[in-house]
């Protein structure tokens, strides 16, 4: 008898702990830090006063999220397309529900929608928020939710509306309705993107103004993007030598250390010096460097190589050799094409190059480098250095892309000299006063967490690598005898 009673009293206890249990791990689903407040909202684990909470469901305003449909314009590009997709992604792996997706040509599958892009529905009509630089507008009824973004902007607020709204696999979020705009979401960065155009100074960023676009191969746009983000400042660029050229000018960003002229990630007496890319390396991230120049050109060489002279390809492809057996950088460069049919392919390196490094747990450093700009410039061809100025536009739109659905991600715009001497005339047109280099300042555009640093800054071209190397928490990169990290 002692023995039954000793056994019921067991199995009563295991039926406690097993309802305590799952008690915990109701608890435990309805999480309540997806962002919702953000958005004037909260979570709640009860959509209907009247029913009890079904589990492996999820809600927005009551509404079964399996009820919406995706809808997005074709008549954004792809930026729309892609920003429909990662909504449709991110919800089935955050929920297991599978929505469908559909162009704004097509029938609607259902009467909820989740309206990307500048469509025809009517609710993308409706709204009509004045927004700037980069923010985004959202716009909750009771039926559908719109999302508008200009251009790639539209990715940020794809980003925003999967954190706010589907914070994780059972909930049930309550948004007020209205129209409202943000800022894309900012992290503490783990990856680093500086985006190099050769010879760009600030008329070259500003030739937009003078030229339409006619190229076939943009997006349409009317401006140079790295207006659009936060912080701006401008760089020195003089080199030991004076005036600088490609060689010196990558390799102060690259290595925070002034040189001679022709010196490739070496400092004035010779001894290698370590770039951006190595250190990352160190750091255990994934690093890769890019160009429309051919690999051993000076730029790309001075993140990739150590050499005495630019022109000493035997020595950059050796370096570069080593560089890639130790820490598996990518260097992918040589695509000077403008054609509508060839800016896919730019855009297919660019995105696969991203895919490679950004898989790495630890996050990378990525350099491109568009460097036509200055060679056009260098022949006095300012039509042809416009075209290199948009194509380069159109790879800024896609490490931004990226940045927005990878918010802990660091991006910097900027050049390694002016080329060609810009100046504007009385008719408002520009010119060029010389096929050289000059010692004009270059602008910088900064995006992400630490890039308030260089807003409204001047400064040497070895603080842009110095400080990146800082935000990545290294303290002594590069010569910091004169000049030291910004922060």
């Amino acid at each position: 008898m002692k023995k039954l009673l000793t056994i019921l009293l067991i199995l009563s206890m295991l039926l406690s702990i097993a309802a305590c249990g799952k008690k915990d791990t109701d608890n435990g689903n309805n999480n309540t830090d997806g962002g919702n407040t953000n958005a004037g909202g909260t979570t709640e684990e009860n959509p209907d006063n009247d029913a009890p909470f079904i589990p492996s469901e999820s809600y927005i305003n009551g509404v079964k999220l399996d009820s919406y449909s995706i809808v997005y314009s074709d008549e954004d590009l792809d930026y729309a397309k892609r920003a429909a997709e990662y909504i449709q992604a991110q919800i089935s792996t955050r929920t297991g529900i599978e929505l469908a997706i559909v162009e704004d040509s097509a029938t609607p599958t259902g009467e909820y929608e989740i309206v990307v892009g500048n469509t025809e529905r009517a609710i993308s009509e409706r709204l009509n928020e004045d927004t700037d630089g980069l923010m985004f507008a959202m716009l909750v009824e009771e039926k559908q939710i719109a999302l508008e973004g200009d251009y790639f902007i539209i990715a940020a607020a794809a980003y925003y509306f999967v954190e706010t709204f589907v914070p994780t696999r059972d909930y049930s979020a309550t948004v007020a309705a209205g129209a409202t705009v943000h800022d894309p979401i900012v992290k503490e960065a783990k990856n680093y993107i500086v985006l190099i155009g050769d010879g760009m100074g600030v008329y070259h960023t500003q030739l937009h103004s003078i030229f339409a676009d006619d190229s076939g191969y943009s997006d349409g746009e009317d401006l140079f993007y790295g207006y659009l983000l936060p912080y701006m400042g401008y760089s020195r660029t003089d080199s030991l030598s004076g005036i600088t050229d490609s060689a010196a000018g990558g390799t102060a960003i690259s290595c925070g250390t002034k040189t001679y002229n022709k010196h490739v990630g070496v400092d004035k007496d010779g001894n290698p010096l370590k770039s951006l890319t190595e250190l990352s390396g160190e750091l255990g991230k994934a690093t890769a460097v890019m160009s429309t120049e051919n690999k051993t050109g000076a730029t790309p060489s001075t993140f990739s190589a150590h050499a005495l002279d630019r022109n000493d390809t035997e020595t950059i492809l050796a370096t570069q050799t080593s560089l890639v057996a130790t820490y598996g950088t990518v260097i992918d460069c040589g695509y000077d094409y403008y054609t509508a049919k060839y800016m896919k392919v730019i855009e297919k390196h660019v995105t696969d190059t991203l895919t490679k490094v950004s898989a790495d747990e630890d996050g990378f450093f990525l350099m491109y480098e568009e460097a036509y700009i200055d060679k056009h410039s260098s022949n006095g061809n300012m039509d042809k250095a416009y075209l290199a100025l948009v194509r380069f536009n159109q790879v800024i739109a896609r490490f931004m892309e990226f940045a927005f659905y990878n918010p802990d991600t660091f991006i910097l715009i900027t050049a390694d000299h002016e080329t060609g001497g810009i100046i504007v005339n009385e008719d408002g047109s520009f010119s060029y006063t010389t096929e050289e280099h000059t010692s004009a300042n270059v602008p910088i555009f900064a995006y992400g967490m630490g890039a308030e640093l260089f807003d409204g800054m001047t400064v040497e071209n070895i603080q842009i690598g110095q400080t990146i190397a800082s935000l990545m928490g290294v303290d002594n990169f590069g010569d910091q005898s004169v000049y030291q990290p910004l922060g």
